[in-house]
């Protein structure tokens, strides 16, 4: 029977570094990167002008990707996925990739406080200016409120790494 590919998904607060990682990890495992941030700036040009467009342009994504993503699953080449995983709701998505084909996963939750995380924001606006609109503390703290950290009883296969203070 053939090999099926790995799905690899990150969790943590909006800039926690899960686009970097995300890359960094799709490099070494030669992977299959899927960006979500690209798919809605190529499929909805200039419409996101808030969080709640976001959202709606996120769900409609989903159906698509999944099927996606399980085909290039099912042809043996892992997957890494920069879509976060942020909530409860999200973590359920992509276990039910995985595990309607059969394939094996991993979330990776980057953990990192409130303050690491603002800092990667205020130096991420300085370097992609073109973010600053979003890159702010007012949208970190609305986005945070939303966020769930991942607990064991959702069953994933699961690695936490910390950021270095």
């Amino acid at each position: 029977m053939k090999q099926l590919g790995t799905l690899y998904f990150f969790c943590g607060k909006m800039g926690a570094g899960k686009s970097t990682a995300s890359k960094q990890l799709a490099m070494e495992k030669q992977a299959v990167l899927l960006s979500e941030d690209e798919w809605i700036s190529s499929l909805y040009p200039d419409q996101v002008a808030s969080f709640e467009d976001y959202l709606k342009f996120s769900a409609q994504l989903k159906p698509l990707v999944k099927k996606h993503v399980q085909s290039i699953l099912r042809a043996g080449t892992d997957v890494v996925m920069d879509f976060p995983a942020n909530t409860q709701k999200l973590r359920k998505w992509f276990l039910d990739i995985a595990s309607e084909v059969h394939a094996s996963h991993q979330l990776i939750f980057l953990n990192l406080s409130n303050e690491q995380c603002l800092r990667q924001i205020a130096k991420r606006r300085k370097e992609q200016p073109e973010r600053a609109a979003f890159d702010t503390e007012a949208v970190f703290i609305h986005v945070t409120g939303f966020f769930e950290a991942p607990e064991a009883s959702e069953g994933f296969n699961m690695l936490e790494l910390n950021g270095k203070e």
